[in-house]
């Protein structure tokens, strides 16, 4: 079967922002105008494509990333030329407790649309987002959206950008009109306006530069063709030469900067409307191809040091990377997949690189949000999804049987809150167990343990909005029914100095003994390092085949923590010295000596406990700053800037997660409902000693440990 669009007018797009920025909104306004839906849904109203779920359209936010295709044919921006367009999207959540939804779906997307709220600018989460962009080196654009509401701003908010953001984000197309009265845009590149009567819409009204704005638009247009020709020496020399560029060399040298992380072309208007028109025409005409991205490199899974690369052609090996996995209630499990190269039909076969076992391919789908679209073949550039794969997870490379390759994985950020699960009768047990695996299996960013003491089940997650929709969807989805503790912070255990430790485990109870014997010493990493373990036995005095056991059980004592039981984290362990006994000493015994040494050494190096800080920013009325600001110090915040943002003050802090619970319904008590917050997990830190003595005591239920 032939591939449906050429992979050069292929487009794999993300759009991403700060939570109510309008993502959504402008999604919809993409798949309005290019004909996929007949109207455009409102958030509040629960009818956008998206925002399939339950709890999105009760919330007015998105949860989880949405994939839907559309297709586009440029209309004013034609390097392309008059191609019909193939534009795959991905609509993002906004909040930041599902910040893993933007970070896989930025590691295999080829560009990204940024929409900035323009009554705030540039927000928390806006910077969040452009630093994963960052990250992946994804190409990007701007669109400022709610311009043409009261308080929007389009100036303010490329300000803000420049200031918080990046210097190298320039308007090409500038708003008629302020506020209310915006009703068209001037395109800095052909110099002319697009107008419109009403924002619904579907033809703009083409005509020359309003007399009031030929000054600015020539003073804008200067500066964009400063900017741009920088990529492209011949050109340059061009324009110092006092010559004119055409139109085709000024989009030629937009899209080459855009290309390679220089520029970020910067759009506004209303995201609901006819306005996206010009999103789309950028969108095809700046942002890249896969072809434009080039190939993936990756590893030869029999030899680690040799990079394999793969171009993003038909004929190459298949390979592709599983970004998300979720759970659909008609056809069951789904793989969504990125392809890098090559192509795959239905009925075949693929090679999982991680497990090394062949997953076979059933069904192919398209998808539009929740609904599902079958296909036989997919080629290098598209984004489906398997149905039913058993063994495959997020990350996980999916290759040619024949020449397998293993694609660096998605990392993802560890959970800082958790609360303790149960069922609330004897039949929900054994569901609550599927329905959270199938969860966990969905979100990398949502864990589930045991607590060894009290045997309860914990589910841990980036925040108390993430886990409280984790158990909305286990009653739904899953029909199950459970109490919930208290949300609890995700501290953890470390130490700050080095120290030895000398363990023996020797037990004798008849027959064969028990004999292992190791020395230890522990040091401290950098803060966010984890664990390194290092094997400095010389001269046989341990056998080789009780290496392993050894760090297993430092692995195993850390993971229950020494002080209070939190995970033991940033440190190494050594072991340098001990003995065995030729018919007692066996891999147990050497595991449960390197446990206890590990105590040992742990509590003479100085332990502490480590609590999460997280990036907070109130936006106050400036009559509220006093009360705000002595609340926070009441908390342990370290303020770090009081800026304006707009009309509204706003107060940047490094906040304990732990002073944070119920600091919405706080909040909006002492500034009568007019302040907000957002917040967000920066870094981990040492606990004041009163705050560890008291974590402790509540731990342990006995005298604090002297010495802590």
């Amino acid at each position: 079967m032939p591939r449906e669009y050429p992979i050069d007018v292929t487009r794999n797009i993300g759009i991403i922002a700060h939570i109510d920025a309008g993502k959504t909104t402008v999604t919809e306004g993409i798949l309005y105008n290019t004909g996929v839906t007949h109207n455009i849904g409102a958030v509040h109203e629960g009818e956008t494509v998206t925002d399939w779920m339950e709890q999105e359209r009760e919330r007015g936010i998105t949860i989880t990333a949405a994939a839907v295709t559309c297709y586009w044919t440029p209309r004013f921006i034609k390097l392309a030329g008059d191609k019909k367009h193939k534009i795959n999207i991905i609509d993002t959540p906004g909040h930041v407790d599902f910040t893993v939804e933007v970070e896989r779906s930025l590691r295999v997307l080829d560009g990204a649309v940024v929409v900035f709220d323009g009554k705030m600018g540039v927000e928390p989460q806006s910077e969040t987002v452009w630093r994963q962009a960052d990250k992946y080196h994804v190409p990007r654009m701007c669109f400022i959206n709610k311009i043409n509401q009261t308080g929007g701003d389009f100036y303010k908010s490329l300000d803000s950008i420049h200031k918080r953001l990046s210097p190298n984000a320039f308007p090409i197309q500038l708003p008629i009109g302020f506020e209310k009265e915006i009703n068209g845009v001037v395109d800095l590149i052909n110099m002319k306006s697009y107008t419109y009567k009403d924002f619904t819409d579907k033809e703009f009204t083409v005509g020359e530069v309003p007399a009031g704005m030929v000054e600015k638009a020539k003073e804008y247009r200067s500066k964009l063709l400063e900017k741009v020709v920088e990529s492209d020496d011949a050109l340059m020399e061009k324009y110092l030469n006092g010559g004119e560029l055409t139109e085709q060399e000024f989009l030629t040298a937009i899209r080459k900067a855009v290309q390679g992380g220089k520029f970020f072309p910067v759009l506004g208007g209303d995201g609901r409307g006819i306005i996206v028109q010009t999103i789309l025409d950028a969108v095809t005409n700046f942002l890249p191809s896969p072809l434009d991205r080039g190939g993936v490199k990756g590893h030869d899974l029999k030899n680690a040091e040799n990079i394999i690369e793969r171009k993003p052609s038909d004929e190459e090996p298949f390979t592709a990377l599983a970004f998300k996995i979720a759970t659909d209630p008609f056809v069951g499990r789904l793989c969504f997949f990125r392809v890098y190269a090559g192509h795959l039909e239905a009925g075949s076969y693929v090679l999982n690189a991680r497990t090394e076992n062949k997953e076979r391919v059933g069904r192919i789908v398209r998808m539009k949000a929740d609904e599902r679209e079958e296909v036989k073949e997919v080629f290098a550039g598209d984004i489906c999804a398997l149905v039913g794969p058993k063994d495959t997870f997020t990350g996980d490379t999916l290759c040619d049987v024949d020449k397998p390759i293993q694609l660096e994985a998605i990392k993802f950020a560890e959970p800082v809150i958790s609360m303790s699960i149960e069922p609330r009768t004897k039949a929900d047990q054994e569901k609550m167990g599927i329905a959270l695996g199938k969860l966990a299996e969905e979100d990398p960013t949502f864990r589930l343990s045991t607590n060894e003491e009290t045997q309860q089940t914990i589910i841990s997650g980036m925040g108390e909005l993430h886990l409280e929709i984790i158990v909305d969807r286990m009653k739904r989805e899953f029909k199950v029914e459970a109490n919930v503790g208290k949300p609890e912070v995700a501290y953890k255990e470390t130490i700050k100095k080095m120290a030895e430790a000398e363990s023996k485990y020797i037990r004798q109870t008849g027959g064969r003994g028990q004999y292992g014997h190791v020395y230890l010493r522990v040091e401290p990493l950098e803060r966010g390092k984890g664990y390194e373990f290092e094997d400095a036995i010389v001269g046989g005095v341990i056998p080789r085949e009780y290496i392993k056991p050894i760090d297993k059980g430092i692995q195993e004592s850390a993971a229950n923590g020494v002080i209070a039981g939190y995970p033991l984290v940033d440190f190494k362990a050594t072991a340098f010295d001990g003995s065995y006994h030729e018919v007692d000493s066996s891999e147990m015994a050497f595991k449960i000596a390197a446990s206890k040494g590990l105590q040992d050494a742990v509590k003479k190096a100085d332990p502490i406990i480590l609590e999460p800080i997280m990036k907070v920013e109130v936006t106050t009325p400036e009559t509220n700053m006093g009360d705000v600001i002595g609340d926070l110090n009441s908390k342990r915040a370290q303020i770090n800037e009081m800026t304006d943002r707009m009309h509204l003050k706003i107060i940047d802090a490094f906040v304990p997660l732990s002073e944070m619970f119920g600091y919405a319904t706080a909040l909006r008590s002492m500034t009568q409902g007019q302040a907000s917050y957002t917040m967000e997990f920066d870094h981990y830190a040492e606990v004041p000693r009163n705050v560890a003595e008291k974590i402790i005591e509540s731990r342990q239920g006995i005298n604090v440990r002297k010495g802590m």
